[in-house]
């Protein structure tokens, strides 16, 4: 097989419209694509797969495509829905979803020869954000000052020392409320705010940068775009309709410390979000490995659409 005619795996859920216009930018450049969401897996997905001195190669079918394991150039893994199993008792149905996500999931983690965007095990280590700090500190970045704990006296002479701080979720799962989904979202909090409940389970806190703008940005491969985004708000991602968008060119130094932070990850793709102070300085804040972008196209006209399509086509790290 040559290596125009091996196709693009895509593992995402059905509503992933970011993804939508990176496939239709490969299918306008003729480029083979099988797509498909890990979690419909028994019912819609079937696999066999054996291994050799070359690797794993085999066969993955969805309900219109087949696959040839070992032909995948490269993979782009976007939150797939999670394994699920509701026609089983609890107890069987944690069995199978261990089954399924170490058999099927670790299968497409080791295909041979593949270009992964992300791996996704370089995703979840990534997404561990006292992980992120670190590696942030160890590629150059500034990082505000931060606690991460459960003892209520610490995060009080935090909250004292740096008033007010910001609280942050370290992850945020799924969280009904009479059915409805919800967020947790990024507060200001003060020391008289903080109770024993702190103690309940690991909190981070966060001094807060005083900042005049945002910037978001993006990497792909060894391309960077870097957006300005002016709000008044403290989290600019609960109000995108105030804010203001323009392409900004990236400093050398935070060019660098954004391939350290990616090559300690393993990653190949990033969504950076830094807060600009008076200065003119940028504070690193956090990197999301699967995080959004394609909006920031329709605001700006970076060609970033253009750039997914080309990573994903090549095949080959950058």
């Amino acid at each position: 097989m040559t290596d125009g005619s091996r196709p693009v795996v895509v593992v995402t859920n059905l509503d992933d419209a970011t993804t939508d216009l990176v496939l239709a930018e490969l299918h306008g450049r003729e480029v083979p694509v099988v797509r498909f969401d890990s979690g419909d897996f028994p019912a819609q997905l079937t696999f066999s797969a054996q291994i050799e001195r070359e690797g794993w190669s085999g066969t993955l079918t969805t309900p219109t495509r087949s696959l040839q394991l070992e032909h995948a150039r490269s993979l782009l893994y976007r939150r797939p829905s999670g394994f699920a199993f509701p026609h089983l008792e609890a107890q069987d149905a944690r069995f199978a979803v261990g089954q399924a996500r170490h058999g099927l999931g670790g299968l497409l983690t080791s295909l041979p020869d593949c270009l992964y965007v992300n791996h996704p095990n370089r995703i979840g280590d990534a997404e561990f954000k006292p992980a992120g700090l670190a590696a942030a500190v160890q590629s150059g970045f500034t990082i505000p000052p931060t606690l991460l704990t459960n003892e209520r006296d610490a995060a009080q002479r935090f909250a004292e020392r740096y008033a007010p701080v910001l609280y942050k979720p370290l992850n945020v799962p799924v969280y009904l409320r009479d059915g409805v989904s919800c967020t947790v979202s990024v507060e200001p909090v003060t020391a008289d705010q903080l109770d024993d409940s702190v103690a309940g389970t690991a909190h981070l806190f966060q001094a807060i940068v005083p900042k005049v703008a945002d910037i978001r940005t993006t990497v792909i491969g060894r391309k960077v775009f870097s957006v300005r985004i002016e709000s008044d708000a403290l989290d600019w991602r609960t109000t995108y309709g105030r804010h203001t968008y323009r392409a900004v060119s990236t400093p050398p130094d935070v060019t660098a410390s954004l391939f350290s932070y990616l090559e300690r990850f393993g990653l190949v793709f990033g969504a950076f979000d830094f807060a600009v102070t008076e200065e003119g300085n940028w504070t690193f804040l956090e990197c999301n490995p699967s995080g959004q972008w394609a909006w920031l196209e329709d605001e700006t006209g970076l060609p970033m659409i253009s750039a997914f399509a080309d990573l994903l086509e090549k095949g080959t790290r950058p």
